[in-house]
């Protein structure tokens, strides 16, 4: 029978009274939210300053800017012409992902190891099913002739941002997923249960959950706008 050990804010805190009334590890995962969120913004701002630099969508202009139902026009296994249909699965697992990840995080506060292993098990899923997807367009729009060099859908700059942006974003889901996977290991073997307290799972939350919303930018940026 595994055994817990009783902590308190003052102990996860480890210097003394705790300011915000929270511990030292959250309030230094808000502050890299805080900085990475400048990164990204940074990156949407200069998205859209050079769309606005460039010709909005005209078939007859092929240097104008492209038209998202043209681009995200494919669905694995299935030949047709389905627009932003397979971007709205991606959007919705990871969505619900964070859903996921939400029940993880209640589990943990209520010490039940065996919850916190099947949603956080569900969010890795999420994670690898997001990945796997933007795998997938990724190579079928390079497919397509879309590089950081070219696109055939139109204005240059549309592919170089659109790598480097979804790229970027898709670097931080991924480090999410092994972030993710070596917390449900830890959890798996009791760690957080013999520590008393599950805020490893929490703190994982608000990185995942700010992942998801840089996402909601994203996709409006380059798939609605």
């Amino acid at each position: 029978m595994e055994t817990t050990v009783p902590t308190n804010a003052k102990d996860l805190w480890s210097g003394g009274d705790s300011p915000f009334k929270v511990s030292y590890g959250k309030i230094m995962m808000w502050y890299f939210l805080i900085s990475d969120t400048f990164s990204f913004a940074g990156l949407l701002i200069s998205y859209g300053a050079i769309r606005l630099s460039q010709p909005a969508h005209n078939p007859d202009l092929p240097l104008s800017w492209p038209d998202p139902n043209e681009v995200f026009a494919a669905v694995p296994f299935l030949h047709g012409h389905f627009p932003l249909v397979f971007v709205t699965f991606m959007t919705f697992t990871l969505i619900l992902s964070s859903v996921t990840m939400v029940r993880a995080v209640q589990e943990g506060h209520e010490m039940n190891r065996k919850g916190v292993l099947f949603w956080l098990s569900l969010t890795i899923l999420g994670g690898l099913t997001f990945v796997g997807s933007q795998a997938f367009e990724w190579s079928h729009l390079i497919h397509e002739g879309m590089t950081l060099s070219g696109n055939p859908f139109g204005a240059a700059a549309f592919g170089q941002l659109f790598f480097l942006i979804t790229g970027f974003h898709g670097f931080h889901v991924s480090i999410g997923v092994l972030l993710n996977s070596w917390a449900f290991a830890l959890t798996f073997f009791g760690v957080f249960h013999r520590r008393g307290h599950y805020e490893m799972i929490e703190k994982l939350g608000l990185y995942w959950h700010f992942v998801d919303l840089v996402w909601v930018f994203v996709f409006l940026a380059f798939y609605l706008l």
